[in-house]
Order: C-alpha cells, then sequence, then structure tokens
C-alpha cells in the first residue's frame, strides 16, 4: 500500500543531500499575475499607485511630475523605482521638467539609501521595453538598487533565492522618513 500526502510537509525533495529553499511567493510574480492586462493607463498599476495611500502603495516620497515607490519584488532591500506620473512608456518621450525631477529624485534616493542602509554602491537602470527585461514597459520606472560587498552570496546563485532582512512596509517607512533630512532633499507632502 502506497503512502498518502496528507501535507505539502509530506512530500520532501529526493534524498540526495541537498537543501532546497522554497520562495513559494515568487511564482505570483513568475506568473504574471500583477501584470497588467495591457498597456493602456486603466490597467497600468504605476498610474493607479499615486491615487491611494502612500503606506499602501509603498510610495517613498512624492514630487511635482515624479513619484518614488518601493518595488514590489526587490531584488535588495530598499530596491527603489522613480517614476513619472504621466503614463510615459519610453525615455526620450518626457518632457524636459520630468527628465529634470527624474534625475533629481534619483539622486536623492541613492542619498536616502546611503543614509538608512549605508549600501557600497547602487546599479541604476531603466529598462526601455519588454525585451529589455521591462516587466511593465508602458510606464517608464528608473530602477535605484543598492548594493552591498557579497551580498550575491550562494542564496541567489545556488538557491535562486533572495533574502531580504526586512518587511517592504519598514522598508518604506524608514525611507520615507528619512527622505527630507538625508542629503538635503525636499519632499511634497504626503
Amino acid at each position: 500500500m502506497e503512502p498518502t500526502v496528507q501535507d505539502a510537509a509530506d512530500f520532501g525533495p529526493p534524498d540526495d543531500g541537498q537543501q532546497r529553499l522554497w520562495t513559494p511567493h515568487r511564482m505570483v510574480y513568475i506568473g504574471g499575475q500583477d501584470k497588467p492586462a495591457d498597456s493602456t493607463v486603466g490597467q497600468c498599476p504605476f498610474c493607479r499607485i499615486p491615487q491611494g495611500d502612500d503606506e499602501q502603495g509603498l510610495v517613498v516620497a512624492r514630487g511635482q511630475r515624479c513619484y518614488v515607490v518601493l518595488n514590489l519584488y526587490p531584488y535588495n532591500s530598499g530596491h527603489l523605482m522613480v517614476l513619472p506620473y504621466r503614463h510615459v512608456s519610453d525615455y526620450t518621450d518626457l518632457d524636459a521638467d520630468e527628465t529634470v525631477e527624474l534625475a533629481q529624485m534619483t539622486q536623492q534616493a541613492m542619498r536616502v539609501s546611503r543614509a538608512v542602509y549605508a549600501p557600497a554602491g547602487f546599479n541604476l537602470g531603466i529598462n526601455q521595453g519588454e525585451v529589455a527585461g521591462a516587466g511593465i514597459a508602458a510606464h517608464l520606472h528608473q530602477h535605484v538598487v543598492p548594493r552591498w560587498l557579497g551580498d550575491a552570496n550562494f542564496l541567489p546563485v545556488v538557491g535562486q533565492t533572495k533574502a531580504l532582512p526586512e518587511l517592504l512596509g519598514e522598508t518604506r517607512r524608514r525611507l520615507a522618513e528619512a527622505w527630507v533630512t538625508a542629503g538635503g532633499g525636499n519632499q511634497e507632502e504626503n
């Protein structure tokens, strides 16, 4: 008689000496659950986020033309994105004021990250188009990813898992509180 599986814990990995780290919450992202159905403003989460509550939307700071939000699926703790409010997909379609504010808010995001987390460096970048890696290609977003020496350890390499030491709500709170005081930045009232 074969044993029956009553619980997920009853079904473990084969006995091959390997320890496995499971991150089932990532399957939502991989499966595209949070991706918009199309590229319209009505489907765009980056257009909806600024209309809601900053804490729930993970908004760290607001400017006149752009805002800063935590990445819902971060590469590292403190992974920020700087976005124009306007639904625009291509960097060359930003107007002059949006371009300036996007750059200034990116600089402030780096200052704040340094004050709160003391990273050794940053990855900054805009993935233009789906083929270039943009998860939501219809709305431009600049990534600001803090990096530390040794942060690419065995977990992402072997276990395909990223260990983040802090919940997103706490990360948002710390960065939002430091936005005004770190590096002389300014913030619109939330």
